[in-house]
């Protein structure tokens, strides 16, 4: 009769060869509904109706027939997902592609948007900076009402009667 530490080990080692060949045979799966799923969004349907292929919601829409076919022949025909944009890229124009390619110029598509977003956000903290350096852009509080001139202080009070504010400024 075996011992438990011996059915432990054994145990473990069949487990982990039973997930290894679930991961790889996991990593190898790809059936062609899948497949077709991830292309047919990756793709934007030429009708002008501005939505993905695969959802193109057009009553009576005369292009996403003909192009779900095209990309059903394209998958039996053996051909990479690349190859498969890169033939309705040169069949219908770039615009076909529901996300720029991401190399050439085109990759300035991906970098633009946060390119602006950062120089606004520098631009803006720039202009807070100098904002809050500029002379009279501070109002002197209360207790430094003591330290102006009697011109200035005059001229405070007068605005203080005026607003009737009684907590200052």
């Amino acid at each position: 009769m075996a011992s438990p530490l011996r059915m432990t080990v054994w145990t473990r080692a069949v487990e982990c060869l039973v997930l290894a060949a679930a991961v790889c045979f996991s990593l190898g799966a790809t059936n062609a509904s899948s497949r077709f799923n991830n292309l047919d969004h990756r793709l934007m349907c030429t009708c002008g109706c501005n939505e993905v292929l695969g959802e193109c919601a057009t009553i009576g829409c005369s292009s996403r027939g003909p192009e779900m076919a095209e990309l059903t022949a394209q998958i039996a025909s053996g051909k990479t997902d690349q190859q498969i944009l890169a033939w309705f890229a040169a069949k219908y124009g770039m615009t076909v592609l529901a996300a720029p390619p991401a190399h050439g110029f085109d990759l300035v598509a991906w970098i633009a948007p946060f390119a602006v977003f950062g120089a606004a956000l520098l631009g803006t903290i720039l202009l807070l900076h100098r904002w809050a350096d500029l002379p009279g852009g501070k109002t002197p509080a209360p207790t430094e009402a003591a330290a102006l001139a009697p011109a200035e202080r005059e001229r405070l009070e007068k605005i203080r009667r005026e607003t009737g504010s009684e907590e200052g400024f």
